[in-house]
């Protein structure tokens, strides 16, 4: 009974051993290794984007001179260098090829230790990590309060074409003006309310911030139109305070599309009137309303007589 036990002592031994070994190989029980690297990094027009591992000895038997860490990417190791400012910091500029969007690397650390009248070289190493190039992200509103028709920029990277602004998600005018330039109209909607705005697109949808709308006056003149079909007539609208910077849409629509020819009206910044000349189309009665404005609606009764 005693010689089966120390037989299966002598095969548990050379297990541990090589266990430990191995720990001690790896750096584990003296040095601590942390990836300092955010999984996200906005994407910059040069193309290149920092990686950064902190190192800490958890010995006194390594040796400070001996520490050289490296960042490995695609199987290839390259040499990191020490911060100029911060002890124990390790970066390294990776210049990331053309229709990379994602980054997979590890950390490895070689240095030696001495103790005991022995020395010995060790490594120690992180886990494979990822980091994602993102190419499109919000910065800010312009503002974050104004009156109906207003327009808004929106600042960040990445925009296209295709984006749009929604208010409580809802799709709003949205015009698109660079790449790191968005503008968006505020919506005709209940004024005296803060709405949630976000920005829409293939990619998904991602919250840009809140916007209050805020109340506001304006009024027709003439107060009702009377034509005939191809007769013209000027319609003035005047608001209560000056048009915000980028001018002030008023978003005119009627229940006559076919009575009523007229352009889009816009009073210029810093300018309390616009006006437009609106054109008899085919006979009908209706009106020309806008919302968000006064008690929730301004509208003007438009009547297309048939011309003799």
């Amino acid at each position: 009974m005693d010689l089966k036990r120390i037989s299966f002592a002598r095969q548990i031994l050379p297990a541990s051993s090589a266990a430990l070994a191995t720990m001690l190989l790896c750096g584990c029980a003296t040095m601590s290794l942390t990836n300092l690297t955010p999984p996200s990094l906005p994407e910059n027009p040069s193309g290149i984007y920092t990686f950064t591992l902190r190192v800490t000895p958890q010995s006194a038997t390594v040796v400070p001179d001996s520490i050289a860490p490296h960042i490995v990417v695609g199987a290839e190791s390259r040499d990191m260098k020490k911060s100029d400012t911060i002890p124990g910091i390790y970066e390294f500029d990776y210049k990331l090829p053309p229709g990379q969007d994602a980054i997979g690397y590890y950390f490895l650390v070689n240095y030696s230790t001495e103790g005991n009248g022995m020395s010995a070289a060790r490594e120690a190493y992180t886990g494979v990590a990822r980091a994602s190039i993102v190419r499109r992200y919000v910065l800010s509103l312009e503002v974050n309060r104004g009156p109906v028709g207003a327009r808004i920029g929106v600042l960040g990277r990445g925009f296209t074409p295709q984006d749009l602004i929604g208010f409580d998600g809802t799709a709003v005018r949205t015009v698109y003006e660079s790449p790191t330039s968005l503008g968006f109209f505020v919506p005709a909607l209940a004024p005296g309310r803060t709405y949630k705005v976000t920005l829409s697109s293939a990619a998904g949808n991602s919250v840009v911030g809140t916007f209050r709308i805020d109340s506001s006056e304006v009024t027709a003149e003439p107060a009702a139109l009377t034509l005939v079909p191809g007769q013209k007539q000027t319609l003035t609208f005047t608001i209560s305070h000056p048009a915000p910077a980028g001018g002030l849409l008023l978003d005119v629509t009627t229940d006559v599309p076919e009575s009523v020819i007229m352009p889009e009206v816009i009073v210029p910044e810093g300018q309390t009137t616009a006006s437009v000349t609106v054109e008899g189309g085919k006979p009908g009665a209706g009106s020309l309303f806008l919302k968000g404005y006064g008690s929730g609606e301004v509208s003007v009764p438009v009547t297309v007589a048939p011309g003799k």
